[in-house]
């Protein structure tokens, strides 16, 4: 495992995955399922 360099240095949005690739830049992905808000339960 690796270790934290920074936080909060991307503003992330929802529905987007962020990971570092082997240059060392942080990507951004858009994921598969949304990743909007659930819905409530009654």
């Amino acid at each position: 495992m690796g270790s934290v360099i920074a936080k909060n240095v991307v503003k992330r949005k929802p529905g987007y995955l962020y990971y570092v690739d082997g240059k060392g830049n942080v990507c951004e992905a858009k994921m598969a399922r949304g990743g909007g808000r659930k819905k409530k339960k009654r």
